[in-house]
C-alpha cells in the first residue's frame, strides 16, 4: 500500500464525572444530581503521506483558551500529530463539568481536567492513530429546524434569549460517514449543524443534550462510532416546543428525536464514496482591538455596582471589562496587543473544509462563508482549541442582547465592531491556500 493513501481510524473515551459535579451552565452553581446520558470524547485520526490531522470532539460547554493549548499538546503527544494540525472542539452542552473559566461562570474544574478528561484524551488519541486504515468518505446534507435564532426581541425592542421565528439560523445539517475503503466497515460517523446544547436549561442531570440523543440514534442505526460538531451556534438555540431557548431533560429527548430522524435522512442521502484525501491549511487570524473606553465613562459605569462580590454571568463580566480598564488607567496605559490573533487550521477531506473558531459566532458567518467557498461542504465550527465568547455580525451590535454583552465587554480591548467581516477575510484568505477545490 503507497503511503500516500489516505487513511483515517477513530476512538470514542468515556468523560462522564461522577454525581454532585457542578455543571457548567447559565448559573455557576448547579449541582449534578443525576446521570441522564454518558459524556463522551472522541477522537478522528485522519493522515496522508506527512501530513496528519486530529479532531477532537469534547462533550463539554466551553474549553478555556489556555486549557485547550494544553490539551492540544497531549493529543499531540499521543498521537504524534503535530500539535497545529489538533482541533479540540467542545459541543456546549450546558450539563457537563466546568472547563471553561470565563469571568463570572465559576473555576475550572481542574481535579475533572486531570484525572478524567486529559486521559481521555491521551488514550483516544492515541487509540484513533492505531487504528487507521485505508478510508473513503460519502456527504449527505439535509434541511433541519432544530435550531432556530434565538434573539428574540420585545415589542419595545429589547432583546432576551428566547426564540426569534424572523431571525437567521443555519438549517443546514451534514453527515459525513468515514469508512474503511477495503471491507467497508464504519471508522466514524460526524454530524454537523449548528444549535446551543440548551434544550435541558438549568437542569441537574449530567447530558450531552440534545446531540447525545441523535448521535445514539445514528450510531445503533449504523452499527458505527457517531460524534458531533457544533457549527454557528451564537445566535441559535434549540427550537423547543416551549417556546424559551431552554428547557428540561423532556425537551432533551423530544428534540433529539428530531434531531436523529434529520440525522437518519442525511446518512441516507449520502453520496458516493470516494477514496479521501487530506490537506491541512495553517496560518494565522488577527482581529483588531478597540482602544480603552474614556476614563470617565469607565468610573462611572462601574460606580453602579454596589456589591460587585454577588455578581455572576453577564453582569460580573461587565463589571470585569470595567475593572480591567480601570487597571490600566492606572498603569499609565501601557502598549497594548493591538489585535487579537490566534492560530488557525483549515483541515480539508476532499471536497469538504472544517474551518474552526474559538468564539460562538453568528449563524450568519458560517452562511457567508459557504457562499463565498469554493468548497462544496464548507462547515464552520464553533468553540475549536479556545473560548473567546461571543462573534456577533456588525448589524446586531445595536440591537444589544446577551451575546452582544459578552462580545462588548470582552476584557479591557473588546474586538472592533467589524469583527466579522475581518474573520471572514482572514480565513478566505486562507482558503485560497488549499489551491484549487472546485465546486
Amino acid at each position: 500500500m503507497s503511503d500516500t493513501v489516505f487513511k483515517a481510524g477513530a476512538a470514542k473515551e468515556d468523560i462522564t464525572p461522577e454525581i454532585g459535579t457542578l455543571l457548567y451552565g447559565y448559573v455557576p452553581d448547579s449541582v449534578s444530581t443525576s446521570v441522564h446520558d454518558g459524556l463522551e470524547l472522541t477522537a478522528a485520526a485522519f493522515s496522508q503521506g506527512e501530513t496528519g490531522a486530529l479532531i477532537v470532539s469534547v462533550s463539554a460547554g466551553d474549553i478555556q483558551t489556555e486549557l485547550a493549548r494544553e490539551l492540544c499538546l497531549i493529543a499531540s503527544e499521543a498521537s504524534g500529530i503535530c500539535a497545529e494540525n489538533v482541533l479540540i472542539a467542545a459541543t456546549h452542552t450546558h450539563s457537563a463539568p466546568n472547563i471553561s473559566g470565563m469571568e463570572g461562570w465559576g473555576d475550572i474544574d481542574r481535579k475533572y481536567v486531570d484525572t478524567l478528561l486529559i486521559p481521555a484524551l491521551r488514550s483516544a488519541s492515541s487509540r484513533a492513530v492505531s487504528d487507521m486504515r485505508r478510508a473513503e468518505i460519502a456527504v449527505g446534507a439535509v434541511r433541519s429546524e432544530v435550531g432556530i435564532n434565538r434573539r428574540q426581541q420585545l415589542k419595545d425592542g429589547t432583546v432576551i434569549l428566547g426564540q426569534n421565528p424572523h431571525g437567521c439560523y443555519d438549517p443546514y445539517m451534514t453527515v459525513i460517514s468515514v469508512r474503511d475503503a477495503e471491507n467497508k466497515s464504519g471508522i466514524i460517523n460526524i454530524v454537523h449543524y449548528g444549535c446551543h446544547g440548551t434544550a435541558a436549561g438549568n437542569n441537574r442531570e449530567i447530558t450531552r443534550d440534545w446531540p447525545g440523543v441523535m448521535t445514539d440514534a445514528l450510531e445503533k442505526r449504523t452499527n458505527t462510532p457517531t460524534t458531533f460538531i457544533n457549527g454557528a451556534i451564537g445566535d441559535v438555540g434549540p427550537r423547543l416546543t416551549n417556546g424559551a431557548t431552554v428547557g428540561d431533560i423532556s425537551h432533551v429527548e423530544a428534540l433529539g428525536g428530531i434531531a436523529a430522524g434529520d440525522a437518519l435522512r442525511a446518512y441516507e442521502a449520502l453520496g458516493e464514496y470516494k477514496e479521501g484525501s487530506l490537506q491541512v491549511v495553517n496560518g494565522t487570524v488577527s482581529i483588531p482591538r478597540k482602544p480603552l473606553l474614556p476614563y470617565g465613562e469607565a468610573k462611572e459605569r462601574i460606580s453602579r455596582y454596589k456589591e460587585p462580590e454577588k455578581t455572576v454571568n453577564i453582569e460580573r463580566l461587565q463589571y470585569a471589562h470595567l475593572r480591567s480598564i480601570l487597571d490600566e488607567y492606572e498603569k499609565g496605559c501601557p502598549e497594548y496587543e493591538k489585535n487579537f490573533s490566534y492560530r488557525q487550521a483549515l483541515i480539508s477531506l476532499g471536497d469538504i473544509v472544517f474551518i474552526p473558531f474559538p468564539f460562538e459566532i453568528f449563524s450568519e458567518i458560517s452562511m457567508r462563508l459557504r457562499e463565498y467557498s469554493p468548497f462544496e461542504y464548507t462547515l464552520s465550527m464553533s468553540n475549536v482549541n479556545g473560548y473567546e465568547a461571543y462573534l456577533p455580525t456588525e448589524d446586531q451590535l445595536v440591537r444589544g442582547g446577551y451575546e452582544v454583552g459578552c462580545f462588548c465587554y470582552n476584557g479591557a480591548h473588546p474586538l472592533r465592531d467589524d469583527a466579522d467581516q475581518t474573520v471572514i477575510d482572514e480565513n478566505m484568505k486562507l482558503i485560497e491556500k488549499f489551491g484549487k477545490a472546485g465546486k
